[in-house]
């Protein structure tokens, strides 16, 4: 079965995920960090690790310098075994972030390489992976899906390429835009598919008899209409 990961950087819904079952490890950038309202990076890590001990956590490095980057890698490292540091493919200027990439992995950093949109890129970081060190390669199948393109021909051969590579690689189906998107990673066998908190709440549908659920979307606009005061 696929595992599922929590996103997002709210500490009360993180809290919340990892006392309710459902999820076996969580994600968060500096995007999400933000939108959260986060202002300490390092403090709002800290207090997540306090709290979240037995699940593994990814936190974003966010120089665009590469020499930055690997000091806030082995800072981020250090604060938990349980942490995996999400290094970009990229940099801003689009070069490729392979020799950093190569570097943590030889010294044991377990690493979340991010933003990956093409089987390109997957080969590139593969060819920078070569110990026994666990890592997860993150690809964006919703951002990609955006695009008008199918992801699923993309994600069979990226989880075809890393799996043939070494065991303790992990796919990572990224961005997801509907909980459709959970079932096809677990059929053709992603080994983790990150959701947010609205997705996450959407698992309870599952199997839900569709006239029933067909009478409660009438129910709602009915009374929807009727606590509105909509006349004609």
């Amino acid at each position: 079965m696929v595992k599922i990961y929590a996103d997002g950087a709210d500490l009360p819904s993180m809290k919340e995920a990892h006392s309710g079952g459902l999820v076996e490890g969580f994600t968060t950038n500096p995007t999400l960090m933000k939108i959260a309202g986060v202002s300490d990076y390092m403090g709002f890590a800290t207090e997540v690790l306090s709290c979240i001990k037995d699940m593994p956590i990814s936190f974003e490095v966010f120089s665009d310098d590469f020499d930055e980057m690997y000091a806030q890698a082995k800072k981020l490292s250090s604060l938990g075994d349980n942490v995996y540091v999400k290094i970009p493919v990229t940099n801003t200027e689009s070069k490729f972030a392979g020799d950093l990439v190569k570097r943590l992995d030889e010294e044991g950093v377990k690493m979340n390489i991010t933003a990956v949109f093409s089987i390109s890129q997957v080969k590139n970081i593969l060819n920078c992976v070569g110990t026994d060190t666990p890592h997860i390669i993150s690809v964006f199948a919703g951002r990609v899906a955006d695009t008008g393109k199918d992801p699923l021909p993309l994600m069979k051969t990226a989880l075809r390429l890393i799996k043939e590579h070494s065991n303790t690689l992990q796919l990572l189906w990224a961005s997801p835009r509907e909980v459709f998107n959970v079932y096809q990673a677990n059929e053709i066998g992603c080994d983790i598919i990150t959701i947010t908190n609205d997705l996450l709440r959407k698992l309870s549908l599952k199997e839900k008899d569709l006239e029933e659920y067909s009478l409660e979307t009438v129910k709602m606009f009915y009374n929807d209409a009727k606590n509105a005061g909509y006349t004609l």
